[in-house]
């Protein structure tokens, strides 16, 4: 099933263990970026994923092209042109002390792709998905008319149409987000957010909240998500539920609202995670949820399948969630106790 993703893949530098950047005579190198992350976790759970971007045409842009086809990602439809990939520095948090991002991926090879760089028709031919994230059209006015070209194009081919909403406040504002990004929700089928990236980028509010205090008031939730079902006739609405009591240690759960959960959505199961990295535990939700509603009986089945795949994401260092589904099943079945394998 070929399912495309849409997004900017990028270089990151980490310090050692948790080493901070002034400590750091060195740094661990890797690739990643919302949308490679996606369509990484589906590789690895046998679909065709193909990833749609744009990378320069010399030995750093070819590296994160073989990054990307070492995990069976269809590269196809990366454009290889322009002068830097992106790039990002990670310190990674512990205990009570925040992770860290600082962001140098100002004039990127795909923050300058144009609409002409790419036939968005032949691109998405045959795809039964598309998914993209509000980090995307975060990047500029050129990037945001390609993303408008590539979902006309899933439109035309029949695809469903999947956002992660994703909001970065060092790439753009609250204003210049909802202005984009609420035009954006009509060609979306499925939306994915949490709490702070509904607020900022739709304007949407939740109360009873307090996930810094590791406090959730479900009902918040739940009116969310029925708000903004109702607001952008959504197929699906999936909100993330984290409750971080520390950077080592959060609880994570999701709620889903779709039409087979009539008025009251789904609660996932509920995950006590001590983490190990996790930068891409968002994405590996959302592929997961597409993987899951594509595949699996019911969409209760699916966001359960989600959950248990970015709870496993939150053990792995980088950005990429390297699980099979096999492995993603056995947490479902409450095999999660972390005993030796023999």
């Amino acid at each position: 099933m070929k399912i495309c993703t849409m997004g900017e893949l990028m270089l990151r530098f980490s310090p050692p263990e948790f080493d901070r950047f002034t400590q750091a005579s060195s740094f661990n190198v890797s690739f990643g970026g919302s949308e490679a992350n996606v369509a990484v976790s589906l590789a690895q759970y046998g679909q065709k994923a193909t990833f749609i971007s744009r990378l320069p045409a010399h030995a750093i842009g070819q590296a994160a092209v073989n990054d990307l086809r070492r995990c069976g990602v269809d590269t196809d439809y990366i454009v290889r042109n322009g002068e830097r990939i992106g790039i990002y520095f990670l310190e990674k948090g512990a205990s009570q002390r925040p992770s860290q991002v600082i962001y140098d991926r100002a004039h990127s090879a795909f923050s300058q792709m144009e609409p002409g760089d790419l036939d968005w028709e032949e691109a998405l031919r045959g795809a039964a998905w598309f998914h993209w994230s509000g980090i995307t059209p975060a990047l500029g006015k050129n990037v945001q008319a390609c993303l408008k070209a590539a979902c006309v194009a899933a439109k035309k081919a029949g695809a469903y149409i999947s956002c992660d909403l994703n909001f970065r406040a060092k790439l753009w504002t609250e204003k210049e987000a909802q202005a984009v990004m609420q035009p954006l929700m009509e060609y979306v089928d499925v939306c994915i957010a949490n709490e702070e990236d509904a607020q900022r980028s739709l304007g949407f509010s939740v109360s009873g909240a307090n996930v810094e205090q590791g406090q959730l008031d479900e009902s918040g939730y739940i009116t969310l998500a029925h708000e903004l079902k109702d607001a952008f006739n959504f197929r699906t609405v999936a909100i993330t539920l984290r409750e971080s009591f520390s950077a080592s240690r959060n609880a994570w759960s999701a709620l889903l609202h779709d039409d087979q959960a009539c008025r009251t959505p789904y609660r996932s199961t509920r995950y006590d995670i001590q983490i190990v990295d996790r930068v891409g535990a968002g994405d590996s939700f959302a592929a997961g949820l597409i993987y899951g509603l594509l595949t699996r009986d019911s969409s209760q089945g699916a966001l359960e399948f989600a959950v248990a795949a970015s709870c496993l994401k939150h053990t792995l260092p980088g950005d990429y969630n390297l699980v099979t589904e096999g492995e993603v099943l056995k947490l479902m079945r409450g095999q999660g106790s972390g005993r030796v394998e023999r």
